[in-house]
């Protein structure tokens, strides 16, 4: 529908809607209540007052009704019509009172209210039929809206493949939800189709790598390189180039990415205090040569002690379930939650099998297995071949492994609801 007559249907409507409100909050104020209605019901009570004074009489002529109880009977009778009369002559006024200037201060009050309100509290820039930035718009989303931009965008890349807008929205709500295979796809097409766009190049980088296992070198780092050439100020390639930097011991180059990272921040940002955390460690390993002391016998790395080892194993239950075609991924993550401080893939062939987590495994250069003293690991055996968990993926988890641990035992024993 054309935006000008969207915004004059909704005006319509919203007019509308102020008319019957009005009328429903009006109308018992502005209607008055003859004074002819309570002279009738007045006189329609004397009236029977009137007949029941006859008939007492009539019983006294007549004997029925001795002279001292029709006495009695004919001061109360007069009383209750007294007390009647004086109650609908009381009650007059108030059924009567001039109600008309209220009904005019809310007639005028209330659209007023209305338009006021909506501008306030409503959301007018939707009428103006301008888009969001997607950035803006997914960050405003909640998953249902985020599922609905999702079927959306795919729907339009279906219909026309050379919709780069529609890819590189894929390519985020993918990666949003941890679906990095999808996303590694989606933004292949989209930086194709939007070669100058460097957050392309280093969201495709980012997947390439989570699928890879964390690993940087080779083509994920082309990918950061190829985008810092168009944007040496994208924020998801510095991090990307530091955290290659650091699984190559280069810690003078990390420095210098952290670095230029770092003064893109804003410094109240709690990802730009982590980014300082790992700028620091940078250029004190950059200084020692990448080791803890100058000790005359060499010392490890600062982060060799941050190794955890051990065996990951396959309950019996679960052994005839798998085909061999499925993605196993193990995480060590906060004891607090949060992203993964460390993560590796491969395929869940055989069982039992060793691993080693270590900072050469994480993604995020500010968030290092060391920098933890306990972590939870979580494996999942992914039938997708995506990291997020979907019903019928199995699961293992160990809470408080410290950081350092050997022989640390998980066991695949669960299947996800």
């Amino acid at each position: 529908m054309n935006p000008f007559w969207s915004v004059a249907a909704f005006w319509i409507i919203a007019a509308l809607f102020v008319v019957v409100a009005l009328v429903l909050v009006l109308t018992p104020l502005l209607r008055r209540k003859p004074q002819s209605a309570h002279a009738e019901r007045r006189d329609v009570n004397i009236a029977v007052y009137r007949d029941q004074m006859k008939e007492m009489e009539a019983e006294r002529v007549s004997g029925l009704l001795p002279e001292d109880q029709f006495e009695t009977a004919k001061v109360e009778l007069e009383s209750r019509l007294a007390e009647d009369a004086l109650g609908q002559a009381a009650a007059t006024p108030h059924a009567t009172g001039n109600l008309r200037p209220l009904a005019y201060a809310l007639g005028a009050i209330l659209p007023i209210a209305a338009v006021s309100l909506y501008f306030w509290l409503g959301n007018p820039a939707t009428l103006s039929g301008v888009p969001k930035a997607p950035a803006e718009a997914e960050a405003m989303m909640g998953e249902h809206d985020i599922k609905k931009m999702l079927q959306q965008a795919e729907a339009k890349v279906e219909a026309d493949p050379k919709d780069g807008q529609s890819w590189a929205i894929l390519g985020r709500t993918y990666a949003t939800q941890g679906r990095w295979p999808e996303a590694w796809k989606a933004y292949q097409f989209a930086a194709e189709l939007l070669p100058d766009d460097a957050s392309l190049l280093s969201g495709e980088a980012e997947a390439l790598a989570v699928i890879k296992g964390g690993t940087l070198q080779g083509e994920p780092m082309n990918l950061v390189e190829k985008a810092l050439a168009i944007n040496s100020s994208d924020t998801k390639a510095l991090e990307l180039a530091a955290a290659s930097a650091f699984q190559e011991k280069n810690y003078a180059q990390a420095a210098a990415y952290l670095d230029k990272l770092y003064k893109l921040l804003p410094p109240d940002d709690p990802f730009a205090k982590q980014v300082l955390t790992a700028l620091t460690d940078a250029r004190r390993q950059a200084q020692t040569g990448g080791l803890d002391n100058l000790s005359a016998q060499p010392a490890p790395p600062p982060a060799a002690n941050a190794t955890i080892r051990g065996s990951l194993d396959l309950a019996p239950a679960f052994a005839a379930k798998l085909t061999g075609k499925e993605t196993i991924f193990l995480f060590a993550r906060p004891p607090q939650g949060g992203p993964p401080v460390a993560a590796v893939r491969g395929p869940a062939a055989r069982f039992p099998m060793d691993f080693e987590l270590s900072d050469r495994l994480a993604m995020n250069p500010g968030n290092l297995l060391s920098q933890h003293q306990q972590v939870t690991l979580v494996a999942r055996i992914s039938k997708s071949g995506g990291p997020m968990a979907q019903s019928g993926d199995l699961e293992g988890s160990v809470k408080g492994v410290a950081v350092g641990a050997k022989g640390v035992k998980l066991v695949i024993d669960r299947a996800v609801p």
